[in-house]
């Protein structure tokens, strides 16, 4: 192979190549780590072979998505669910104008819309409050590999029964709590999401102007102290 030598008789490296192989290792990389947290995820609720967790890394459409790019608006009509694989997406109203924030999803974390399952329009938005990577998903899946892999509809059936169970649960605690017990339960269930999304988003969640919720937290960090 031709050497290429600078004025000193050394040979010089191509960095454009050698940049170009690195991300290439990279990207190979960051896909391996997807595809587990993936099937980490699914591990929860029935145990797959090597045949079918290949099947699935197949299916699984894996999309980037940019801060502020909205999923989901009001009266559209999807059949896409989303897997959080890296980032936090937001579900909100708009009411008189003004945004109401019901809920977050992050890491390791799925979001199947009412609509989508029964193919009415939704009632609300869903956005990405941080650069995100999501598995979006069909929920009209292929009846043909349901009935080649019958696991696969279990799989999807106890996931979308415990997802209902959770947030019908959440929703009760929600509705009988005030915004100081919601906001020590959000602390102790995931103590992230209070450092990684705006406070005028958290206080939209909790049902408070930002204001009150600035006034809150002193008052929680006077009682610590």
């Amino acid at each position: 192979m031709k050497q290429f030598f600078t004025a000193n008789n050394k040979p010089t490296r191509n960095i454009k190549f050698d940049t170009y192989r690195l991300n290439i290792r990279n990207m190979q990389l960051n896909n391996d780590k997807m595809d587990q947290i993936l099937l980490n995820f699914l591990a929860r609720y029935v145990i797959l072979s090597e045949e079918e967790q290949n099947v699935i890394l197949e299916l699984a459409i894996f999309k980037s998505f940019r801060k502020g790019t909205i999923l989901l608006k009001e009266g559209q009509l999807s059949k896409d669910a989303y897997f959080v694989l890296q980032g936090c997406i937001r579900c909100y109203y708009i009411v008189d104008t003004e945004e109401k924030t019901t809920a977050f999803y992050t890491e390791s974390e799925t979001f199947n819309p009412p609509g989508a399952l029964n193919h009415t329009p939704s009632e609300y938005y869903v956005d990405c409050l941080e650069d995100s990577i999501l598995i979006v998903a069909s929920s009209e899946t292929d009846e043909e590999l349901f009935v080649k892999y019958p696991v696969l509809e279990k799989l999807c059936r106890l996931v979308s029964e415990d997802l209902h169970s959770k947030s019908q649960i959440a929703f009760d605690n929600f509705k009988i709590s005030t915004p100081e017990q919601r906001y020590l339960n959000l602390l102790e269930i995931r103590p992230d999401l209070a450092q990684r999304i705006p406070q005028y988003h958290l206080a939209s969640y909790l049902g408070i102007t930002p204001q009150s919720l600035s006034r809150m937290r002193k008052r929680l960090v006077r009682k610590a102290s």
